[in-house]
């Protein structure tokens, strides 16, 4: 349903489903022949793919039903950044493990300072720069941040974007 009427899908194994690294790729044959074709001219060999083959396998078979807890999980960090006055696109309406937002309009902080501080103070990496203007941070849940971690999260953004 996800990918109706789409003509190719790109299903990342990381981040959530916890595979150190690998994608899956789905198009028609000639699709992936002309994907395989671009990966060579961009020097995309791999010895040893079964082995990364394997640890995607892996992550489909034990990971995918935990996603839920991701979602779940960045779900109600955006409903309380938005309750807290911080920016989010689609009026905080998040469905998956990865949301955007600004830091509110009232706050001091820069952009610069929030991923500074985060790091240092939470020990939380929150990736900015985004959309034009580099104003969105991206935060995304997975299978390595628990409830307190999402808390410690929350608790740091709140903290040092107060007005």
């Amino acid at each position: 349903e996800l990918s109706k009427g789409a003509d190719s899908v790109s299903i990342c194994l990381s981040k959530g489903l916890g595979a150190p690294l690998g994608t899956v790729l789905v198009g028609d044959a000639e699709f992936i022949r002309l994907a395989k074709r671009a990966r060579k001219r961009c020097g995309g060999g791999m010895r040893q793919s079964g082995v990364v083959a394997c640890m995607g396998l892996h992550a489909l078979l034990n990971n995918v039903n935990r996603l839920e807890e991701d979602h779940r999980r960045a779900k109600h960090m955006a409903e309380e950044l938005f309750d807290r006055g911080f920016i989010l696109p689609r009026n905080g309406k998040v469905e998956t493990n990865m949301f955007f937002f600004g830091i509110p309009k009232e706050s001091n902080v820069t952009k610069e300072d929030l991923t500074k501080r985060m790091w240092s103070e939470y020990g939380v990496m929150v990736g900015g720069g985004y959309s034009k203007g580099g104003e969105m941070f991206r935060l995304v849940t997975h299978m390595n941040i628990d409830d307190e971690g999402m808390n410690r999260c929350l608790r740091g953004l709140v903290t040092i974007c107060k007005p």
